[in-house]
């Protein structure tokens, strides 16, 4: 048995990366080992934060998981004193959940504070941001240093890490399934909940929506005259991260309101499920991507996925069995979707997405990361 601190976000922090580690840690425990988390008592100043809220509005803390909310990002001095939390406790190794270089000084600091005694292994989401900004490279580097190893759930973030180091302890692990968001329901039950169409050929955009996930190139496919004789829908569900009238132009633009169903906020953790289930086809037309926890999501649900051929997303969707891999072009995209209900693919594809989900179980992502521990 090992005594395992995971250093991220949980509860009642909301959105992926919270989920994801609260997930890892229940499987941690159920393998037999000692995990617990490490969240913040300050993750971002509101300043920088550009959604509602950091915080889960309802729902309960993770049974059977201990959570230790303790790391302020913006203190030094707390950054200290969590470092000797983590001494005293004297865990086996720590993995830090990296994202976003604006966690470099704190992590790489408590990280440089603790590692003469305790391994420090990183659970990468992204080494290079999709949104650059002024002092990226040189705090994911200066975490990177202070590092033993290295976990990446995509290649291409495995690759981006060795631009950072020359270490040779980093290993590739695609992304697990979420499985937290309740077992599938009914097509028909699921759009009764949401108010939906029973009938409707629905497309689901699900997620935080900023410019890189690529919405306004999905709203333009939406505009194709095929799509709209064929009354295709586009069920957009997620909060804005940034200005919503330049996708409304779009919708304007292109007459797009009747295929339009716009929530517009943050999806709760109880609701989740529900989108997922009452959509025909989940829809990622990213710019750039590393992973995806929509993917995941989806395949858990069984759901064809349609996403760009960039980053990770690629290198988990089988084309043409499991959904489509299109180039970044507003007219494949268009073409693929057509394809998907003129032909109807739906049964096929969720039939092999069924198959194809058996690769990314949780058992498998913790076998890798215990073999990185071994490595360092």
């Amino acid at each position: 048995m090992l005594k395992i601190f995971i250093i991220g976000p949980a509860f009642p922090l909301r959105g992926g990366p919270a989920q994801f580690n609260e997930n890892l840690c229940a499987e941690l425990i159920k393998e037999g080992h000692n995990a617990q988390i490490i969240s913040y008592s300050l993750q971002y100043p509101n300043f920088l934060f550009p959604g509602s809220s950091q915080f889960e509005k309802s729902g309960q803390a993770p049974k059977d998981i201990k959570i230790h909310t303790l790391i302020n990002t913006v203190n030094p001095l707390n950054w200290i004193k969590v470092a000797s939390f983590i001494k005293k406790e004297k865990p086996d190794f720590i993995l830090f959940r990296y994202w976003l270089p604006f966690f470099g000084p704190c992590l790489g600091t408590i990280a440089k504070l603790v590692k003469s005694k305790i391994k420090v292994l990183a659970l990468t989401d992204n080494i290079i941001p999709h949104e650059k900004r002024i002092g990226d490279k040189p705090f994911t580097k200066y975490f990177i240093n202070n590092c033993d190893g290295f976990i990446a759930m995509s290649k291409t973030v495995l690759s981006d890490i060795s631009k950072f180091t020359s270490n040779p302890n980093k290993v590739y692990s695609p992304h697990p399934m979420y499985e937290t968001y309740g077992k599938a329901i009914s097509q028909q039950e699921a759009r009764t909940k949401l108010g939906l169409a029973v009938n409707d050929k629905i497309i689901l955009f699900f997620g935080l929506i900023r410019h890189y996930k690529g919405l306004d190139i999905l709203l333009e496919a939406m505009a194709d005259l095929e799509i709209k004789k064929l009354n295709i829908k586009l069920l957009i569900a997620g909060e804005f991260y940034e200005d919503k009238q330049a996708y409304f132009d779009v919708i304007e633009k292109y007459n797009l309101k009747e295929q339009i169903i716009l929530h517009d906020k943050f999806i709760a953790n109880e609701d989740v499920r529900d989108y997922f289930c009452a959509s025909n086809l989940v829809a990622q037309t990213y710019r750039n991507a590393t992973n995806s926890g929509v993917t995941m999501v989806g395949y858990y649900y069984e759901k064809p996925m349609l996403v760009t051929n960039v980053g990770g997303l690629s290198e988990i969707i089988p084309n043409n069995k499991c959904g489509y891999v299109v180039d970044l072009s507003i007219a494949k995209i268009s073409a693929k979707i057509i394809d998907f209900f003129k032909n109807n693919r739906e049964t096929e594809m969720s039939l092999n997405v069924a198959t194809e989900k058996k690769k990314y179980e949780w058992k498998e992502f913790i076998n890798t990361l215990l073999k990185l521990y071994n490595m360092c």
